[in-house]
């Protein structure tokens, strides 16, 4: 039976779901549960001291700026920072060309707000990202799924697709959410390519591309693409911390200048205070140092996950070897879903997320993605020699 209130939501808010990653959470609440479920930063690496330290330097020298309404488009000195963080050898972008959010997950909900009409075709890969699918689930987006490999998104089979003329084509190339994998420098301009010949736009979501502890960088799609036909995502939350909600998008002017617009419909502008704390603590090259020691701190956590699941994990589960990044991507026999794994894992005190949320066509059910940024060491070693075990007992 329908409550009073549910009878007047609108169309779009009946097609909201809750994430399935959060409601899992609210399973593994138990301090006693070690939790691979998250896409957590180690919290004992946020830096802490120098958040402090700006935060009073903020206070007691730009007070009255830095608690005031500001513009919607972001604090321009951090806009120039961040132009010129992400700037491209082919290009040089201009602090007109970023746009300050509240997190990427804002990021996220302006493009669909912006680009997507109701039955609007959108390319993902198979799976995505689900912060991307949940946002623009609100918007009636369908998706049209491309399958990725150990080397990304599969670019081969891209031209069916295009030909279909989807509204854009959603890629995260580096160290992907949730498999781990990264997108090569072929497949790249192979997929530039294939977009400027059916003239897809591209939205490049890059939340981890400064997480690489292994192997070389690899320029970004953005850096590629000399007809600037892509929107560009990356954020402070992975490299700083998560809690000041601060992220950015480079596009062009006019795209800029549409989700400015979007932006002021919902928030006005991104909190002003968090904008300038973050500026001041990284100008004059913080974010180097920090960084070096997040990517230190990471590869130990996943070579240490890697090198027990090899040792407890059966010899039919096989998973990814990300090269960076927070996340890997472990497939289980055809036939097994993960979901079932899932409670007895709880049992055992671990907890994983079930892949086949990632997957918006509906497949993947025999797969489950693992965190490993933000439990210790010793808490991946124990958790995973835990998994191994209900997993051992699961598919005999």
């Amino acid at each position: 039976m329908q409550t009073f209130w549910e009878n007047q939501f609108s169309q779009r808010a009946k097609r909201m779901t809750s994430s399935a990653i959060r409601e899992l959470l609210k399973l593994t609440e138990q301090p006693d549960v070690i939790s691979f479920a998250g896409g957590l930063p180690a919290a004992e690496i946020f830096p802490v001291n120098e958040i402090e330290e700006a935060c009073r330097h903020v206070l007691k020298e730009h007070s009255s700026m830095a608690l005031q309404y500001s513009t919607t488009e972001g604090y321009l000195p951090l806009r120039e920072y961040l132009a010129n963080y992400t700037s491209c050898p082919s290009f040089e972008l201009e602090p007109d060309n970023i746009l300050i959010t509240s997190g990427s997950q804002q990021a996220l909900d302006l493009i669909g707000k912006v680009f997507i009409d109701p039955g609007d075709p959108v390319l993902v890969e198979s799976p995505t990202y689900l912060g991307a699918l949940q946002a623009w689930n609100a918007y009636d987006a369908k998706y049209m799924t491309v399958p990725s490999d150990e080397d990304g998104l599969v670019v081969d089979a891209l031209p069916e697709c295009l030909r279909k003329k989807p509204k854009f084509i959603y890629v995260l190339p580096n160290f992907q959410n949730p498999t781990g994998v990264t997108l090569t420098l072929e497949r790249r301009r192979k997929l530039i390519q294939l977009a400027h010949e059916h003239g897809t736009p591209i939205i490049e979501d890059d939340p981890y591309c400064q997480l690489r502890f292994e192997g070389e960088d690899i320029p970004s799609l953005l850096s590629l693409d000399d007809q600037f036909h892509e929107v560009y995502l990356s954020t402070f939350s992975k490299i700083l911390t998560p809690g000041l909600r601060l992220a950015w998008i480079a596009a062009p002017r006019d795209v800029i200048h549409k989700l400015v617009q979007a932006k002021q419909g919902a928030d006005l502008h991104t909190a002003t205070f968090n904008q300038v704390v973050a500026y001041e603590v990284i100008k004059d090259g913080f974010l180097d140092e920090h960084i070096a020691v997040i990517r230190k701190v990471y590869r130990e956590r996943r070579d240490v996950m890697l090198e027990t699941m090899k040792k407890t994990f059966p010899a039919n589960v096989h998973w990814t070897h990300p090269q960076g990044g927070l996340f890997l991507w472990v497939t289980l026999p055809e036939g097994v879903d993960a979901q079932d794994i899932f409670k007895p894992a709880v049992e055992q005190k671990v907890a994983f997320v079930p892949g086949g949320s990632f997957h918006p066509d509906g497949t993947g059910k025999n797969t489950m993605r693992l965190n490993f940024s933000a439990p210790t060491p010793e808490q991946i070693e124990l958790g995973i020699t835990r998994l191994g075990r209900v997993l051992s007992h699961t598919l005999i």
